[in-house]
């Protein structure tokens, strides 16, 4: 696929993320097996879902803070010892399957590489503070209302 994610070489090489990173062929490892979902008899007899398993922890090409930025974003398809894993299974076709999940990878890597920005912290305008102040006497006004019922006032 000329201008994709893909090397134009052949079906199974590495991946171009960036100009600077790409992922090689012996980090990732694919599975296939039966899918659920539509696909009338073909279902149970071809495996058309895709696992893809990238071994990002030992990957030389990722530098350690993408890493860790990749790990918060994988969530539970990070395993214990440091693969990311994608199981898809959108459509009947074992290919696209495939392409899908090696343009999630990229897409996650990608979405890894850009640094959050620092938040700086600001002070309270003296606004909101006085805003929060007469919130607070407020509420406290109503609190002191609700005192509390004595029974010889009847």
């Amino acid at each position: 696929m000329p201008g994709g994610p893909f090397d134009c070489e052949s079906p199974v090489t590495m991946l171009h993320v960036t100009d600077d990173i790409t992922v090689q062929d012996w980090e990732l490892t694919e599975s296939f097996n039966r899918a659920s979902g539509p696909g009338g008899q073909n279902v149970n007899k071809v495996s058309t879902a895709v696992e893809l398993r990238f071994e990002a922890e030992r990957s030389p090409s990722l530098p350690p803070a993408v890493k860790t930025r990749l790990r918060r974003l994988a969530g539970r398809r990070w395993t214990q010892d440091g693969a990311l894993i994608l199981r898809v299974e959108d459509t009947r076709s074992q290919a696209r399957n495939r392409e899908i999940a090696r343009e999630r990878l990229v897409d996650l890597i990608r979405q890894a590489l850009v640094a959050p920005r620092r938040r700086i912290a600001t002070k309270p305008t003296y606004g909101s503070k006085i805003r929060r102040m007469d919130a607070k006497t407020r509420r406290g006004t109503v609190k002191s209302l609700r005192g509390r019922v004595d029974d010889n006032e009847n």
